[in-house]
């Protein structure tokens, strides 16, 4: 089976801040995959933007190195690399002075009347100097878009001044807020699953649904990114984006029609339903962790104080919580959230667990009857399984064995699973805003967020230790099993 292409029209795509991290093991890659795979059209063409001197060769012998390093061999040859660097081209220009502009512009008026894609892969104290130069170089007319990535202020306040500042050059239709979460071909398929059959969306509330996880594991520390991280924490890099967003998902009322603004209302009236997390609740409905020394897959690893360099931090690598969505087809079922670095595997996924039987009518001989669940994993092996009770095969008598309803979309489809980076770019392109965040959702999942990060500022409490290697500290488990629940490590 292959998949279908669907071509866009001829493009530029402007990606500042193109030697850093994000454009070389992402962009450049989603890129080149879109080209072999047919979609791109022959004079598409993908400009570069820095402030280092590079020469337009180096910045080529870059893009040819990030497709050998993060495209695997199978997937590539040497005419496509040749194929694909033709379309680059390079300028130097200052992100936060007018140096180098008057060149960009000049080299950007031939493509007036394309769709001009401005990406701003670059940290979001600059997003707002660079829309106004855009602006004021002649660079945002009616065919320019601008994507801006996570993450969108550190609160509130800062959040508001970022989209501001962006707001000023570019009206809301073209201001896309990348989450890459979304582009995942899992959290597409969690809307086809609820909307596109008869069978669960009926079960969907709280008469048949006990509660909800949402986990997104890392088995990796900070690595080189202690500096950043350290200035964000679990919370902010995580929770408010992405799990939020996949939150947002699974609760949501089902819109009108799949079109952007219809999705993203019923996104926001969730964020708003969320049941303010006060003083008094953060100290039982949330913890939050970092790591310390331990082991993972590779041997022994270090903690995060040790890869930040540090005595002290307050920077929390976890954070579990429990939420609620106050509204009627939500009401007392608890949202558990998790996140974290060096935890015991790379996992994230979503579990909806269902209340089990009202009553058995099977005797003790055939064993214990589980609930149903239903898991949509992201990442790695995207799937999604339906766990049921069977009879385990032979004679006997009747035993009961829960077993999963498994669909592999790389075995089911037999296709490549495309980089979510690959689906979102080309989206700007087409215009198409579903899997973007709008203004008041980033606003409203802050205003949720923030007195969260005021009560652990208030408290002066560290966050909890734990082990490299493990789920986290002892306290998110409490969190859960106050409940008479317990977290579905590795969910599926």
């Amino acid at each position: 089976m292959t998949s279908r292409v669907i071509p866009v029209v001829p493009f530029v795509l402007v990606v500042f801040g193109v030697t850093g991290d994000l454009a070389r093991r992402k962009l450049i890659p989603a890129m080149f995959q879109r080209d072999v795979a047919g979609q791109l059209p022959g004079d598409a063409t993908i400009l570069g933007v820095s402030r280092g001197p590079l020469t337009e060769a180096d910045y080529i012998a870059m893009a040819r190195q990030a497709v050998l390093d993060h495209v695997p061999e199978a997937e590539r040859s040497e005419a496509d690399i040749e194929r694909f660097v033709e379309r680059l081209r390079y300028v130097s220009a200052q992100a936060d002075s007018d140096a180098g502009w008057d060149h960009l512009a000049a080299v950007l008026k031939p493509f007036s009347d394309r769709v001009q894609v401005f990406y701003l892969a670059t940290g979001p104290g600059l997003f707002a100097p660079i829309c106004e130069r855009l602006g004021r170089f002649g660079l945002a007319g009616a065919n320019a878009r601008v994507v801006v990535e996570k993450p969108i202020g550190k609160d509130l306040e800062s959040a508001r001044l970022v989209n501001e500042g962006v707001g000023k050059v570019f009206p809301e239709d073209r201001v896309y807020r990348i989450d890459h979460y979304l582009g995942k071909e899992a959290v597409q398929n969690l809307m086809a699953l609820r909307f596109a059959n008869g069978l669960f969306e009926p079960l969907w509330n709280a008469a048949h649904i006990d509660h909800v996880q949402i986990t997104v594991a890392e088995s990796l520390g900070v690595e080189g990114r202690a500096g950043y991280y350290d200035n964000a924490g679990a919370l902010r890099d995580m929770v408010q984006n992405h799990i939020l967003q996949l939150l947002c998902l699974v609760a949501m009322e089902p819109p009108a029609r799949l079109k952007a603004d219809a999705v993203r209302d019923e996104k926001l009236k969730v964020l708003r339903a969320l049941k303010p997390v006060d003083d008094a609740l953060s100290t039982h409905a949330v913890v939050r962790g970092q790591y310390r020394a331990g082991a993972s897959a590779g041997g022994a690893v270090p903690g995060y104080l040790d890869e930040l360099g540090a005595d002290t931090s307050t920077t929390e690598t976890f954070v579990a919580l429990k939420a609620e969505i106050e509204n009627w087809r939500w009401a007392g079922v608890p949202f558990y959230l998790r996140t974290g670095k060096r935890l015991a595997e790379r996992v994230s996924e979503i579990v909806i667990a269902f209340r089990p039987i009202p009553h058995s009518v099977f005797d003790e001989q055939a064993g214990t009857i589980v609930a149903n669940r239903l898991v949509i994993r992201l990442q790695p092996d995207e799937g999604v399984k339906l766990w049921l009770m069977t009879k385990d095969p032979g004679p006997g008598g009747m035993r009961l064995r829960q077993v999963p309803l498994d669909m592999s979309f790389a075995t089911t489809f037999q296709v490549r699973n495309p980089d979510a980076y690959e689906r979102l770019v080309l989206d700007v392109v087409r215009g198409d805003q579903t899997l973007f965040m709008r203004r008041d959702e980033v606003e409203a999942a802050w205003t949720w967020i923030d007195p969260i990060l005021k009560a652990w500022s208030e408290s002066g409490e560290l966050p909890k230790p734990y082990t490299a290697g493990t789920w986290g500290p002892s306290a998110a488990i409490a969190l859960i099993e106050r409940d008479g629940r317990t977290w579905l490590d590795g969910g599926s």
